[in-house]
Order: structure tokens, then C-alpha cells, then sequence
């Protein structure tokens, strides 16, 4: 026997043991039910990939919602697009905090977006929602963390949330199922590259 014959058989073999782990894992995830996702750490791409589970849901044929948090006004390609797609948006608005420096109408406008996502979180026809920067709300002391916990505990049993964001609240991290670290190995902004609307935002 060659020695390519031997290193496909070897490889066949370990390919056979990883299906057959695999097959076990796939016949053992029984349940359904809404599924709690956060996407934290200080890596680029949290919102993206939010966003892009967005997207499918909606390609799935899924009614989604949005909340954005932190976001200003400006163009969000995200927004654009998913809008166009019937995707309802709530956009605190404000911008960046350190923008505005103005603690008591940072918190008003986190109160009122919250305030839509309460609403959305109570709707099981919403059957996926993002939840976009709301770890800077609780980061902030913009929300109330129990307030927020409790509505994500009360959602209905079938729907997905989203939560984004640095420095996510630990009692967050333990109540979701899946919790995603984006780590920053390079980032361009770093070497003075500005952010572009079409990859950007």
C-alpha cells in the first residue's frame, strides 16, 4: 500500500470518529426554545454579525426587529437594507456618549428605546430581535439592570434575542445560552484609517 493509501485511510478513520461525535451531539439537542444570544468583547464585527443573523431570519421568512442603542442618525447600511425588507427600527439616536456629555438626556433616550423593546420583547410575533450596544446602557447605568434581565427572562418562549456590545453585564452572560467573545487582534482604525460607509457602517 502506498503511502497516500495509508494517510487517506488514516485520515478516513479520523474523519469516521469526529462524524460519529458529531451524530451524538446532533441527536442529543432535542429542545427548542428562543435562544439568548450575546456578542461582546472588544473586537470589530459584534453589530455585523448581529446584524447578519437579522438578515437571515428574515431570508427564513422570520419577522425581526431592531433596537438600536448608542446609534445617531446617521446612514446605516444595515438599517437601509433590512428596513426596505419590512424590518421595524428603534434608534435611540442620541450618538456617541462621549459625544454628547450629557448624562440625564442620554438616559431619557435609553429609556424611551427600551421602552419599544419592552414592547417587543412581550410580542411572540417579533421572533427575532437585536438588541444592539444595549451593554453600554447597563454599562452606563442608562437602564436598570433587574429591568432589563427580568423582560429577557418574560420574552416568549419561542423567541430569539440578540445582545451586543463591550463589557456585557455578567448577570447577562449568565442568563444566555450562547455568548460569543470578539477579541481585537488588529483593528485599521488603529493605523489611521478612517471608517467607510459600506463596510463600516
Amino acid at each position: 500500500m502506498t503511502e497516500q493509501y495509508k494517510n487517506n485511510d488514516r485520515h478516513q478513520a479520523r474523519q469516521q470518529k469526529l462524524k460519529q461525535a458529531v451524530d451524538a451531539r446532533v441527536e442529543r439537542a432535542t429542545a427548542e426554545k428562543g435562544v439568548l444570544l450575546v456578542l461582546t468583547g472588544n473586537g470589530k464585527g459584534k453589530s455585523t454579525a448581529g446584524f447578519g443573523t437579522i438578515a437571515r431570519a428574515v431570508g427564513h421568512g422570520k419577522q425581526a426587529a431592531v433596537v438600536q442603542f448608542i446609534k445617531g442618525n446617521w446612514v446605516c447600511g444595515e438599517r437601509r437594507l433590512l428596513e426596505s425588507a419590512g424590518v421595524p427600527f428603534e434608534v435611540m439616536a442620541t450618538g456617541f456618549t462621549w459625544d454628547t456629555q450629557d448624562r440625564a438626556s442620554d438616559t431619557a433616550a435609553a429609556e424611551k428605546a427600551w421602552a419599544v423593546a419592552e414592547k417587543w420583547l412581550q410580542d411572540p410575533g417579533i421572533e427575532v430581535l437585536l438588541l444592539d450596544e444595549l451593554t453600554y446602557m447597563l454599562s452606563f447605568h442608562y437602564l436598570d439592570v433587574q429591568r432589563v434581565v427580568t423582560a429577557l427572562q418574560q420574552r416568549p418562549p419561542m423567541q430569539h434575542v440578540i445582545v451586543t456590545g463591550r463589557n456585557c453585564h455578567r448577570q447577562l452572560l449568565e442568563l444566555a445560552d450562547t455568548v460569543s467573545e470578539i477579541n481585537n487582534v488588529k483593528h485599521a482604525f488603529d493605523s489611521g484609517i478612517k471608517a467607510q460607509p459600506g463596510f463600516d457602517y
